[in-house]
């Protein structure tokens, strides 16, 4: 199997430091093991994503000397690959119709309730505020013998999920229910390394029923990246540890769709003097920048410690 790696920048923004190590990270280790690593254009949000951007970016790593096999996946051109996998999963009678704001959400969990409401991947846990609604059912007709609607956010029922991913496994002198779990060769975190689990309770009450299409997409990240890792046959997921807890997510998704889980390397995030993670707004830390300033890819590579 070939080592395969991949970079997917959304086209939103400048490219800055924090992108251009997790870049170069994931393309010199797939260039150690004679792989490939890949380009992906993640453009779902059409209002944001900009093909000045995106111009840019590739002119950014190819400056950085990067090279990637031809041609580079686009998710804005992949709706229909999407909308048929949300269509196993809703005939699966596991997504449900949410038409919840913003505001819903905060109000159901600013009622009085013991402790503080647990934060997940996505923020706040989503209450299920649809079914504690004394409304009619209207939303909750729809069933897997019904046309999936596509006007609607979807989301994910992760306690049916959870009950189909359970096995039962042996962590030590105790027996676990685990629902999932991935392999970590970089470091989470809190250093998190090695096997990490996930039992079915945990993806209920620290997770949630997360959003898998939103109204105008017909999809989001997290559907997105597991089916066209996929459909890339990528072996190795390289990015940031901003995004270790949703890799959870992912391999719910990856189990329920029959889909290969790969191996992860999470990376430390590169920061700017007062320690806060880098943003595309931090124009002081554009590669393009840099560039402008006279700076070499070796300068880039000793910046941020490669």
């Amino acid at each position: 199997m070939t080592f395969r790696t991949r970079f997917a920048p959304s086209p939103t923004g400048p490219l800055h430091l924090g992108h251009a190590y997790s870049a170069m990270l994931g393309f010199d280790m797939a260039m150690a093991e004679g792989g490939e690593w890949l380009l992906r254009i993640e453009d779902i949000d059409r209002q944001r994503s900009r093909p000045e951007w995106e111009a840019q970016l590739y002119g950014d790593l190819r400056w950085l000397g990067l090279r990637w096999p031809q041609p580079v996946m686009r998710q804005s051109e992949r709706s229909e690959t999407y909308e048929a996998a949300l269509g196993r999963l809703w005939k699966d009678d596991l997504l449900y119709p949410c038409d919840c704001t913003r505001r819903d959400i905060a109000e159901a969990l600013s009622a009085p309730q013991e402790g503080s409401p647990p934060f997940g991947p996505d923020g706040p846990v989503y209450p299920r505020t649809c079914f504690g609604r004394d409304r009619p059912d209207a939303l909750f007709a729809f069933r897997s013998d019904t046309p999936m609607p596509i006007d609607h956010p979807l989301r994910l029922d992760m306690g049916r999920a959870a009950s189909l991913v359970t096995v039962d496994s042996i962590a030590g002198p105790e027996k676990w229910r685990w629902a999932v779990g991935f392999q970590e060769e970089g470091r989470g975190p809190h250093g998190q390394r090695g096997w990490i689990g996930t039992t079915g309770g945990a993806l209920t009450t620290s997770i949630g029923d997360v959003v898998l299409a939103r109204r105008g997409i017909g999809t989001s990240y997290h559907l997105s990246v597991v089916v066209d890792d996929a459909a890339q046959g990528v072996t190795h997921v390289v990015r940031g540890q901003d995004l270790f807890e949703a890799t959870t997510i992912h391999v719910v998704l990856q189990r329920l769709l029959g889909l290969p889980t790969p191996i992860y390397h999470h990376h430390r995030l590169i920061r700017d003097e007062a320690g806060r993670r880098l943003a595309k707004r931090e124009d002081a830390k554009a590669i393009a920048r840099y560039r402008a300033e006279g700076a070499t890819p070796g300068d880039i590579r000793r910046m941020v410690g490669l």
